[in-house]
């Protein structure tokens, strides 16, 4: 196996490759790897971001454990920002995906919350505390990730009106797009957001870097952006002209 070939089946494993990981492995230098995911790109293979790269996908997702092992720090430290700006004695939606569940598993001391989410994940997390409150969205079950869509699930949160929610998004479009890769999913987060006070999308640098075919809406209908940095100042003007606030919290990363 060739090291290209090598590189793109680790990807494939985790979903995303380190620069100096991989020059660790290699016994090569960083900059022979970085030539090693250009070149890859080029071929569409990967998708360059922040100290690495990971698996190019436009039109389907990554696996569920390989999102898990994509950023795990900074979804972990996003997860402890989000959930520090949700009081106790409040309600809130949270949505399917990697990094909302970081946010509740940060929530875990809070008290006299009321949750609904269609995340099996999250409502596991949260049941045994006596003082969290859970409701679980009705309807079929995705076995790839433990997500409850459809239309079900949609007739329960229009239900609620919620303090806040807590959402997590496939890609960010350079316009402001927030996008994702099934439908169904989609038209549940649109629920989510139209039924809440205040909405906060949690979401890594590397959703800035990805692609994805459904539209779910616009920054400008999120209240807070929590991730670990934002990728350039013309990120920062479009959160700006959009009055969505940004809180940057991920450690340093590795160079690109």
């Amino acid at each position: 196996m060739t090291r290209h070939e090598e590189i793109i089946a680790i990807a494939r494993k985790h979903g995303r490759v380190n620069v100096v990981q991989l020059a660790s492995r290699f016994d090569v230098s960083p900059q022979t790897i970085r030539k090693d995911l250009n070149d890859l790109c080029e071929q569409r293979l990967l998708t360059r971001v922040h100290g690495g790269a990971i698996i190019a996908s436009g039109i389907q997702n990554l696996a569920y454990e390989a999102r898990r092992s994509i950023a795990e720090a900074e979804k972990r430290t996003i997860g402890v920002a989000a959930a520090a700006l949700i009081p106790n004695s409040s309600s809130l939606f949270i949505n399917i995906g990697t990094t909302t569940e970081e946010v509740a598993n940060a929530l875990k001391d809070h008290s006299d919350l009321l949750v609904i989410t269609n995340n099996l994940h999250v409502a596991a997390m949260l049941y045994p505390h006596p003082r969290i409150d859970v409701v679980v969205a009705g309807g079929a079950v995705r076995r790839a990730d433990g997500g409850v869509v459809g239309t079900h699930a949609i007739d329960l949160i229009n239900q609620f009106r919620v303090d806040h929610a807590v959402i997590g998004v496939s890609a960010i479009d350079p316009d402001g797009a927030l996008l994702d890769f099934d439908l169904e999913e989609v038209r549940v987060a649109q629920a989510i957001i139209a039924n809440a006070r205040a909405v906060l999308l949690v979401a890594d640098s590397s959703k800035f870097d990805r692609s994805a075919p459904a539209r779910i809406g616009y920054l400008r209908e999120i209240d807070v952006l929590i991730t670990d940095r934002l990728p350039s100042e013309q990120w920062r003007s479009l959160c700006a002209r959009e009055e969505v606030k940004v809180i940057e919290c991920g450690p340093a990363s590795e160079p690109a």
